[in-house]
């Protein structure tokens, strides 16, 4: 019987299982490998760190979509791939074997071109890890600590995690807490329209978040960032935002790789260096249609990736996917509000979050247990 070993939990992979489940492959077993039981839905993140979500609506429970998929599941770390022996090895020393691979991951910000980056700062990513982190913090400001914490980075993401702790501070915790957006660029969130742009300018002063542009983050200290022009910002706590990194054992296990070290991968979501390998989300790169690292393009993976493991297991030819150009980003603001961006179109509104949280339900609704669409 073949293997379909399911390295990660991501959304293109949650999609994979409930597929699997509903019409198993022939002749073969999946397996589903991840560090972690639970897995964040990433449009919901930001809703749960604000207070606007519980832990239970927003991640997925992915031993009860394994079980009810018929799937096998194992919580274990992967940090190393043999693609000439097909074996994946873990953290605690175990190997799986594979007939078919798929890698979905997710990415990291990167720090390791940073030092004390990784010492001193706390990462988005993995999202657990966050969350515990982000917890202590909130326990120093409820105990009376008044704080500086920056954000670093200036993409959409940066943003909306620092609106949504903001929130949750003021609305929860209480305390004296200042908020520091860093970022090397000379605004924000660049891969949006003007008017986006300056919706967020206005709210971020309007919050009064001290925010500095241009400043590119050289070092970081427990209570410092050294930037460019020998700039230091005094700082309490620093939450690391950055462009996404790819893990190192990716590159390691000689897979094809774009210059940033994510695995290439062709229209049909599969290695460009080894056809029994496929990867989806921000752990792959499409060659052909390079696209932003964003769960919107990653849950619209999943269709193809499921449709791929399929033909390749039956050895029929695989078929192509080209992802939209343009997607729908829709950024909260913490505070029950959020502000659409698609193309040169901007608004913003109370209407926009609550579409948000509509879209964002809907999808959560395939994997939930207590969901009419589940599998059982």
């Amino acid at each position: 019987m073949k293997r379909v070993l399911l390295v990660g939990g991501g959304h293109a992979h949650v999609f994979v299982m409930r597929a699997f489940g509903q019409q198993p492959p022939p002749d073969a077993r999946v397996t589903v490998l991840s560090r972690s039981r639970f897995t964040p839905y990433s449009g919901m993140l930001p809703g749960l760190l604000a207070g606007l979500c519980t832990f239970e609506e927003s991640h997925i429970d992915l031993a009860w979509l394994a079980n009810a998929a018929g799937c096998e599941f194992i919580v274990a770390e992967a940090t190393r791939i043999d693609p000439v022996t097909r074996r994946v090895g873990c953290a605690d020393g175990s190997t799986l074997d594979y007939h078919l691979l798929s890698v979905d991951t997710g990415s990291t910000p990167a720090a390791d071109h940073v030092p004390g980056a990784r010492e001193h700062a706390l990462p988005v990513k993995p999202v657990d890890g966050f969350v515990a982190g982000w917890r202590r913090l909130e326990a120093r400001i409820a105990a009376g600590e008044r704080l500086r914490i920056a954000v670093v980075g200036g993409g959409a993401g940066s943003v909306e995690l620092l609106l949504s702790l903001q929130h949750r501070i003021r609305t929860a915790v209480g305390g004296q807490t200042r908020f520091l957006l860093v970022t090397d660029q000379a605004d924000l969130l660049m891969t949006h329209n003007r008017r986006v742009r300056a919706i967020f300018r206005d709210v971020l002063a309007a919050r009064q978040v001290e925010i500095f542009f241009g400043h590119e983050v050289l070092r970081v200290e427990p209570h410092a960032l050294h930037c460019a022009a020998s700039v230091r910002i005094e700082v309490d706590a620093t939450i690391w935002v950055t462009t996404a990194a790819a893990p190192r054992w990716i590159a390691e296990a000689g897979l094809a790789t774009d210059p940033r070290g994510f695995i290439a991968v062709n229209d049909r979501l599969q290695s460009i260096s080894h056809p029994d390998v496929f990867a989806a989300g921000d752990v792959a790169s499409m060659v052909d249609h390079p696209r932003p690292k964003s769960g919107v393009f990653a849950v619209r993976q999943g269709p193809p990736l499921a449709r791929n493991l399929r033909h390749a297991l039956a050895g029929e030819p695989l078929s192509g996917f080209t992802p939209q150009r343009t997607a729908l980003a829709l950024i909260g603001t913490g505070d029950r509000c959020a502000v659409a961006s698609w193309g040169p179109f901007a608004a913003k509104g109370h209407w926009v979050w609550r579409w948000k949280r509509y879209i964002d339900r809907r999808w959560m609704r395939n994997y939930l247990p207590t969901s009419p669409a589940r599998l059982t």
